[in-house]
Parts: C-alpha cells; sequence; structure tokens
C-alpha cells in the first residue's frame, strides 16, 4: 500500500468531522473547530481539500450518513489518490470494532486515512497503537457514560427529574438547586385537564383523550396530518412526574417527593392507574350532550319528568332537534318541542330571575353553614388520615423487623414489594394531610 501512495502522489483531500449529537452542533463549535484543524494540515501538507463531510452522531456505530456519503466520494476516484483528514482518532469511532471495521471499508474505498494528532501506518508496531488508541477512546466513552448516569442518578436520589422535559413542563434555573421543572403554560393546563378529564371520568377511553389533545391548537402535535401518537397518550398517563413525584426502577430510586410542583395530585395519578389497569370503571352518564345541554333538568309541564332530547330526520334528510317527554301515559307523551323554542324561553326565565336582599341574606347564610360543616368534616378528616399514616408506618417498621429476622430470599423480596407499596400509600397520605390543611382565606374574605 505504501508502494502505491508513493507511486501516485495524492493532491485532494476530504475532511471527516463528528461530533456526538445534534445538540453539540447547536451549542458547540466542535464541527467547525474539527474542519479548521483540518484545513490547516492540508494546506500544510499541500493537499486541495475537495469535500467536507460532517456527523452528528454516536461515534459507536459505523453506518453514519456522511461517513457512507464520503466512502461513496471516494469510490468515485481512482484508489490511493484522496486522503481523509480526521482531527483525531476519536473522530473515526469511539468503539474499537467500529474502528477496525471502518478502517477496512475506507482501506477498501481507496481512502488514505491521515490525522495531525497521529501517524497512520500499516506495519505492526504503528497498527498496535492505533488499536490501543481506539481501546483506550472506547474506554473513556464508556467511563464517561457512566460517570454521566451516577451524576444523574444522585440527582435523581435528591428528587429532582434530569430526563427530557416531559410536555407541559419546562426547565428553569434556580439558585442553588439548577435546573428544576416548572409549568409550561398552556400545554400544562392542557395535560392537567386531559389527566384530571381520564381520573374522573370526564374521558372514558384512551381514544377520547387523544382527540381532546388534538383539538388543542398549542398542543405539539406527532404526524403532519395534526394527529397525536397513542403512545404519547399512555406516556403522558403513565408518567408520575406530573403527580410531583420522581421514580427509576431501573435505577434503584423508589418513588419519592421531586423539588417540582405537580399538574395533578399523586392520589389522582393512582386513580389513572387503576382506571388503566382495569380495576376501576369510570362514571359516566350517557344522558350528557353538548348538543342537548337542557337534557335532564328540563321537566315536562304536565308530568313532571325530565324531558329527553334527540335530532330528528325529516322527509328531505335534513335533520332537527328536538326536547320531549318519553313517559308513558303522559298527555305530552312524544310530543316534541323545538330546541331553540325552550331553550330560547328557558334563557329568558333566567334573564328575568332577580334575587331579593332577604334571598340573599338566606344563600349567605346557606353557604356560611356548608362552608362550617366542610371545616369539621375537612378536620375530622385530618385526623384520620394522621391516624392512618401512623398505621402504615407501623406496620412497614413490622416488616423491616421480619426481614432482618428471615432468611429466605423469595420472603424477603416479598416484604420488600409490601413495603414499597404502603410507602406510596404512605405518600398519598402525606399530600391529603397537606390539602386538607388550614383555608388560605377565611369565608369572610371569600364571600365578603
Amino acid at each position: 500500500m505504501q508502494e502505491t501512495q508513493k507511486a501516485i502522489r495524492p493532491t485532494k483531500a476530504v475532511i471527516y468531522c463528528r461530533v456526538s449529537g445534534a445538540k453539540q452542533v447547536r451549542e458547540g463549535h466542535g464541527l467547525e473547530s474539527q474542519e479548521a484543524r483540518g484545513k490547516e494540515f492540508a494546506n500544510y501538507k499541500g493537499y486541495q481539500v475537495v469535500e467536507v463531510f460532517k456527523d452528528d452522531i454516536t461515534g459507536k456505530t459505523d453506518n453514519r450518513p456522511e461517513m457512507n456519503r464520503m466512502l461513496s466520494f471516494i469510490r468515485l476516484h481512482k484508489k490511493g489518490s484522496v486522503v481523509v483528514i480526521i482531527d483525531d482518532i476519536t473522530r473515526l469511532a469511539r468503539n474499537l470494532k467500529a474502528h477496525i471495521a471502518l478502517r477496512e471499508t475506507l482501506s477498501d474505498a481507496g481512502g488514505i486515512l491521515e490525522s495531525p494528532s497521529i501517524e497512520f501506518g500499516e506495519d505492526s508496531d504503528s497498527v498496535l497503537v492505533e488499536h490501543l488508541l481506539a481501546t483506550v477512546s472506547e474506554h473513556q466513552r464508556g467511563k464517561n457514560a457512566e460517570q454521566t448516569k451516577n451524576r444523574m442518578r444522585g440527582r435523581m436520589l435528591n428528587g429532582f427529574w434530569v430526563f427530557q422535559t416531559p410536555i407541559g413542563y419546562r426547565y428553569q434555573l434556580t439558585d442553588g438547586h439548577g435546573k428544576v421543572l416548572v409549568r409550561d403554560e398552556p400545554n400544562a393546563s392542557i395535560v392537567q385537564e386531559a389527566l384530571e378529564g381520564y381520573a374522573s371520568g370526564r374521558f372514558e377511553t384512551q381514544a377520547e383523550i387523544k382527540r381532546f389533545l388534538e383539538s388543542q391548537p398549542l398542543f405539539p402535535k406527532d404526524l403532519p396530518n395534526g394527529q397525536v401518537r397513542q403512545q404519547k397518550v399512555t406516556d403522558i398517563l403513565n408518567r408520575v412526574v406530573y403527580a410531583g413525584y420522581v421514580e427509576m426502577p431501573n435505577w434503584d430510586i423508589a418513588l419519592r417527593k421531586g423539588h417540582h410542583a405537580g399538574l395533578i395530585s399523586l392520589e389522582t395519578y393512582e386513580q389513572i392507574q387503576d382506571r388503566r389497569n382495569g380495576h376501576v370503571k369510570a362514571p359516566a352518564r350517557k344522558d350528557i350532550n353538548i348538543d342537548f345541554p337542557l337534557r335532564g333538568f328540563v321537566e315536562c309541564a304536565d308530568c313532571g319528568k325530565p324531558h329527553t332530547a334527540c335530532w330528528s330526520t325529516s322527509s328531505t334528510g335534513v335533520k332537527h332537534p328536538y326536547y320531549s317527554c318519553k313517559t308513558k301515559g303522559c298527555h305530552s307523551f312524544r310530543k316534541s318541542i323545538r330546541r331553540d323554542v325552550i331553550e330560547g324561553e328557558f334563557e329568558e326565565v333566567l334573564r328575568s330571575l332577580k334575587p331579593t336582599e332577604g334571598l340573599l341574606e338566606i344563600t349567605k347564610s346557606m353557604f356560611k353553614d356548608a362552608w362550617d360543616q366542610r371545616q369539621e368534616l375537612a378536620n375530622a378528616t385530618l385526623h384520620d388520615v394522621r391516624k392512618e399514616s401512623r398505621k402504615l408506618d407501623k406496620q412497614i417498621e413490622g416488616l423491616l423487623d421480619r426481614i432482618v429476622t428471615t432468611k429466605s430470599e423469595s420472603v424477603i423480596t416479598a416484604y420488600e414489594k409490601r413495603i414499597e407499596n404502603l410507602e406510596r400509600e404512605k405518600m398519598v397520605m402525606s399530600e391529603k394531610l397537606e390539602n386538607k390543611a388550614k383555608p388560605v382565606h377565611s369565608f369572610t374574605e371569600m364571600f365578603e
């Protein structure tokens, strides 16, 4: 190969640059620096740079778009007539297997590899040094990955989210805590409405959530036709981060309170999981329809039973909305009333209503009684929650004592699973204690 290089003095060169991802392209100058060093080296060697190829992909793989394009370019030229310049051996690959594969492919294509950082050769000593450097590069990549994972794990142990921001959140730099998740409107409210709607039964299926999200103009869509992938809906429902908690079982990080505010409560999150697992059925009224808001509320003037409503199709195929009484034996049975008539009259009744001073005083008194009753109920509930929380603590302590005395691995695993479930219940109880605290405002401040 050296004889070929002597016989054919290459005059053309291409520069290959690589960084590990698109983020480094946006926020760094790695590609520009590599290109500048490559051009400087080419000028020193007397080569004419005819093309520059830039990849933003990991170095552990040898299948890269710009690398493949460069190989195709080299194959169009006479073998040994094009020099491939790389800034450093790590730019070619960060994996020994990928490095060897690329070196062979590059040699077969007719390219000559050169670098300002290392002198490549075909003798055994040069190959040994090259492989040692490639091995060191692979080790550094693995070590960097381990250190990054350990830093992320340590931060997550302290209750911080460390991954890509979920929809509805954004990172905000805070003093003493670094980047912390904060609400990102309007998507935060959209996701919150979707989650609470599914927990309450407003959305009976995940398909309904999907349609709801697709109807929101500012919600990010996955597909060019304005649709949301079903997987995105599943991910939103499954993420405990929306409840203000973090968890990563693969890193042995159990559920814990996060430093960010949740869009929903942990109790709501658990209700969602129960629904997804088929443990509960959502209550749903089939007579609720946006087309007939008074259905079930307006009563028949003859029998006093609630009116139903439906669309009626005329002989010409045109649909008309009607309210009607469906009570058999009633004088108005199946007598239809046009929707615009009954809803128009109902609106006039509402406009004519004017409460008297006495009625306002009665209403205020009723609200005050209801307020006091709710406060008493909240205090009683608070006492019960504290009692239940202490009970959970005792159960956890008992299971921990059993773990210490038992020797069976299967029994220990069962106890640990039970403790994990009890800890989740305890977190729900703690959240309830916070929510059942004294109201922010008094009755007078709220209603006067």
